[in-house]
This record gives C-alpha cells, sequence and structure tokens, in this order.
C-alpha cells in the first residue's frame, strides 16, 4: 500500500484501555489559560513512568465556555482508580494557583454518554469563606484567594476510553522524519477528543513491553525499530534507507477518536519530503486489546 509515494506497512497499532477526564481551563486571556493548561498536563507522557498520560485536546473559544472567556480543554488519562486522583492533583497545584482562572467540565461536549462522574472538592481551600455561585448554567464554588475569586466545577465526567493509538514515521534523516512527525501532530490537533501526550506530540525512544536482558524493566528500547541496530540484531524492522523513527502515540475518548487522528496524522506525514515508510507498533496482543489495522484507518485516502 501507498500514500502520497509512502510505503504504508500491513500492520496495526495496538492499543489499551484507559479512562479519561477532560476539563476546560479558562483565563483572562488565551495566553494564560494556555500556560495553566501547560502546567496541569506535565509529567504525564506515558503510563510507564507517569502517575498518568495527559496532554492538551484544542482551544475552546469564548462563545462555547460557560463563563464566556477562551479556554483550552485538558484530557487526563489513567486508570479508573487513579484517575479522581490524578484531576484533584492536577487542578489543586497546577490551575487553582494559576492567575484568573477557571475550571469547567468538557467531558460532554465530545462523548454522547458520561457514565462516571468524579467528585473534585477543591472548595474546602477557601476554609469556610467558599460560596456556590452559578455560571453560564452550572453550579461552581467561588473560592476568595489573594488574587480575587477562583471558580471551578466540582464535578468531572469520567468515561473508558483507548490509549495508545499510534503509527510510526520513518525517514531518509533525522530532519525529514521529524518535520514529518511535527505536520502529523499540527493535523492531530485539530482532532478534538485526543491528545498526543508525548513531548511537542513525539516520541523519540518509543520502547517494547519488558527488556530482554534486565528483568526488573517493565519497558525498555524497541531494538526491533533503532536505525543504528539495523545490523547487529536479529529481525531489524528498520527498512533500507531509513535513518530515523518517530512514534506518534494517541489517547482518546473512543476507538473513533483515535482512529480520525491516526488517518490524519499519517496523511500529513506523508506529504513531506524524504519520508520513506510508515508502519505501528504492536506486541501481539499482550499490551491491550484495541487493534487499529493502518490499512483500515486510512481506507478513505488509499
Amino acid at each position: 500500500m501507498e500514500l502520497n509515494g509512502v510505503t504504508i506497512d500491513d500492520t496495526y497499532a495496538e492499543a489499551f484501555p484507559t479512562w479519561v477526564a477532560r476539563p476546560i481551563i479558562t483565563a483572562v486571556t488565551e495566553e494564560w489559560a494556555y500556560k495553566a493548561a501547560v502546567e496541569a498536563v506535565g509529567f504525564a507522557t506515558s503510563t510507564i513512568g507517569c502517575p498518568a498520560e495527559a496532554g492538551i485536546d484544542c482551544f475552546v473559544s469564548p462563545d462555547e465556555t460557560p463563563d464566556g472567556r477562551p479556554g483550552y480543554a485538558i484530557m487526563i488519562c489513567a486508570s479508573k482508580k487513579k484517575l479522581k486522583e490524578q484531576v484533584v492533583e492536577r487542578l489543586a497545584e497546577c490551575i487553582l494557583t494559576a492567575p484568573t482562572t477557571a475550571v469547567f467540565d468538557g467531558l460532554s461536549d465530545v462523548v454522547a454518554e458520561v457514565p462516571e462522574k468524579l467528585p473534585v472538592k477543591l472548595h474546602f481551600f477557601g476554609d469556610g469563606y467558599e460560596e456556590k455561585r452559578e455560571v453560564g448554567g452550572r453550579t461552581v464554588w467561588a473560592i476568595p484567594i489573594m488574587e480575587g475569586e477562583y471558580i471551578g466545577e466540582e464535578e468531572f465526567g469520567a468515561v473508558k476510553g483507548v490509549a495508545g493509538g499510534n503509527f510510526f514515521i520513518m525517514g531518509e534523516n533525522q530532519m525529514a522524519a521529524l518535520m514529518a512527525a511535527q505536520a502529523a501532530v499540527d493535523a492531530i490537533s485539530g482532532v478534538c477528543g485526543v491528545i498526543t501526550p508525548f513531548p511537542g506530540g513525539i516520541v523519540a525512544s518509543g520502547s517494547k513491553v519488558g527488556s530482554k536482558k534486565y528483568k526488573f524493566m517493565g519497558a525498555s528500547t524497541n531494538e526491533a525499530y533503532c536505525p543504528t541496530l539495523k545490523d547487529k540484531v536479529e529481525g531489524s524492522k528498520v527498512p533500507e534507507g531509513v535513518k530515523a523513527i518517530y512514534e506518534i502515540v494517541i489517547d482518546g475518548v473512543d476507538e473513533d477518536s483515535i482512529k480520525t487522528a491516526m488517518a490524519e496524522g499519517i496523511r500529513a506525514a506523508t506529504k513531506v519530503p524524504g519520508v520513506k515508510f510508515i508502519s505501528a507498533g504492536n506486541f501481539g496482543g499482550s499490551l491491550g486489546p484495541f487493534k487499529f489495522d493502518l490499512k483500515d484507518v486510512l481506507a478513505d485516502y488509499l
């Protein structure tokens, strides 16, 4: 298979279940909303070593937010047991502390049904001076703080989503692969209900489950896709002429959102000169139950 002259591997991406919350952070300007959102999704690239996977979903215009101010929707992905803790800690330490911020639940904007609600009782920070208000038809708490007031909802929806949707971009050199990865992330940013949680949305050090040599490692370098090991390991999957590979990992509220994001990202990547091959990561079912076959994901474009 080819798309825009780039070979598409006959394989699939393997993904696993996760639980997703989607707060919307607003502020007096788009810049301050963005700064708060960036802080709130920090240290959340991979569940291998982070307490959650998180990222910025999309900008939310003032005519779409409850308080009429610019905002950003973020997504926080974790196990059902950990999700409440992660939402509470990230809102309390990164949003309550940020200038001019307010927080609202944004999950119902991207899913038809919200099966779970997470209680987030930040109003106790008000030490008895807090009070209930209504903003945009929603019940919120107003907490007096040094700059004025913090406004926030205290119930956030949670839905069982999908983590680990992915594809590999293989380039004739590092810059070609990197430019294609950036183009892919930019295209995915236009899809609501998904995040690319790694730095800049791009994974430089894709991993495999476990380790061949070090039994204490839960994950280790994916040597089959390391260009410098092409002639050193048996079964290398690095095609001829490929010098660099980047992985794009996608978390989403459902399978359809992952498929859409993968398709948009791959299509954008294949338009960049120097891209030789598109593949995906899977581990024969040991990682998770979701399978995204590249030819099915790209059916509308091939």
